[in-house]
C-alpha cells in the first residue's frame, strides 16, 4: 500500500470515481463525508469516516488516526444557481471550510492538497480557449466561493509549505464504465443526466436554456470530460505532489466543446430515443462558449483524456441511468 489519502466528499460523484481510481494504483482511500449529498453505498474501497470538513478536531484526529499523508478535497456545494440565491451558505461551505481543512492538515504536518476547483473561477471569458493565465473573475457566487479556495492554498503554501494541485474542473459528466457509480445529485442539474431522463420518459422535456447565442445552432457550448479521466488526473496530481512537485494549477478538459443540442443529438443517437425539448429564454450569467485548454495539464501530469467523446460519455451515462436499482425507482 502506497499510503493512505483522505478524500474529503468521497461519498460524491467525482469523489467516489477517486477512490476508485486511487485503490487502483494502490492506494488507501479514506472518505470524510458527511453524506448530505454522498451516498454510502459509494463507498467501496476503503473506509467511511462521518463528519463536516468545517470540524477542524474531527478532521485532525482522522488525518493522525490514519496517517494521512495527502488530501483531496471534492466536498463543495456547486449548483451555480443556489449560490446566487444563498451566496452565503456557499461562501460557509465552500471557502470557510476548507480554511478549517487546511488549519487541520497544517497541525497535523499533511503538507500535499488536491483541490477541486472550476472554470467558474475565470468569469465570463475574454478568449478561448481558457488557459490558466486567463484572469479570474468570477460572475457567480460558486465560482467566488472557489477561487477564495485556490487564494488561501497560495498562502498555504508561503506559511506552511503546503504543496498542492488546483484543478479547474470544466464539465464532469458520464459514469464509471464498470457499472458501479454515477451521478445522483438531488436535484439533478447537469445537462446530460436530464437529457437522458427525458429520453427515458422521466421527465416531461429538457430545457433549452436559450436559442440565440452566437453559437452555429445558437446554444450553449461546453467542454465534457467524463468522470474517470478527472479521476485519472486526481491520481497523477497526487502521484507527484508526493513525489515533491511543485503547486500548480491546471485546467481539466478536453479542449473541444458542444452545444445543447449536439449533446442532446448525441443522446438520440446512442439511446435510440427521441428527447422531447422545450424552448426557454436565456439564463443569467451562461456564457456562450466555455472551452478549455488542457495542454499544461496534458504536459505536467503527462495525462491524457481516454474516454471523454461525446458518445462513450452518454453510453456510460445512459448505462449508468438504466440500471435496475434506478428503473426499480421510477
Amino acid at each position: 500500500m502506497k499510503g493512505a489519502i483522505l478524500v474529503a466528499g468521497g461519498a460524491g460523484y467525482i469523489g467516489s470515481h477517486a477512490c476508485k481510481a486511487l485503490a487502483k494504483g494502490g492506494y488507501q482511500p479514506v472518505v470524510y463525508d458527511d453524506l448530505s449529498h454522498g451516498h454510502e453505498d459509494a463507498v467501496r474501497w476503503g473506509p467511511l469516516v462521518r463528519g463536516d470538513i468545517g470540524d477542524r478536531a474531527h478532521v485532525l484526529d482522522t488525518l493522525r488516526a490514519h496517517r494521512i499523508v495527502a488530501v483531496m478535497h471534492f466536498a463543495a456545494f456547486i449548483n451555480v444557481g443556489e449560490s446566487m440565491a444563498e451566496p452565503a451558505k456557499y461562501f460557509r461551505n465552500n471557502a470557510a471550510k476548507t480554511f478549517e481543512l487546511l488549519d487541520a492538515m497544517a497541525e497535523a504536518g499533511v503538507k500535499r492538497f488536491v483541490f477541486s476547483s472550476t472554470c467558474a473561477t475565470y468569469g465570463t471569458p475574454q478568449r478561448l480557449p481558457l488557459d490558466e493565465t486567463h484572469p479570474q473573475a468570477p460572475i457567480n457566487a460558486y465560482g467566488e466561493s472557489k477561487l477564495m479556495g485556490e487564494r488561501a492554498l497560495a498562502w498555504q503554501h508561503q506559511a506552511h509549505g503546503l504543496r498542492y494541485a488546483a484543478l479547474r474542473y470544466f464539465n464532469a459528466a458520464g459514469a464509471d464504465p464498470e457499472g458501479e457509480l454515477g451521478e445522483r445529485h438531488d436535484p439533478e442539474t447537469h445537462l446530460i443526466p436530464l437529457v437522458i431522463d427525458a429520453a427515458l420518459g422521466r421527465r416531461a422535456a429538457i430545457d433549452i436554456y436559450g436559442t440565440d447565442y452566437p453559437t452555429a445552432d445558437g446554444t450553449c457550448i461546453r467542454d465534457y470530460i467524463h468522470v474517470q479521466d478527472l479521476a485519472s488526473a486526481h491520481i497523477r496530481a497526487v502521484e507527484m505532489l508526493l513525489d515533491s512537485a511543485p503547486p500548480m494549477a491546471l485546467n481539466l478538459g478536453t479542449g473541444s466543446g458542444h452545444s445543447v443540442r449536439e449533446v442532446i443529438d448525441a443522446v438520440e443517437r446512442v439511446t435510440g430515443l427521441r428527447v422531447p425539448c422545450r424552448e426557454r429564454p436565456r439564463r443569467a450569467g451562461d456564457p456562450p462558449v466555455l472551452v478549455a485548454d488542457a495542454r499544461r495539464a496534458m504536459a505536467v501530469l503527462r495525462w491524457q483524456p481516454e474516454i471523454s467523446d461525446i458518445d462513450t460519455i452518454v453510453a456510460t451515462a445512459a448505462r449508468w441511468a438504466r440500471r435496475p436499482t434506478a428503473l426499480a425507482a421510477d
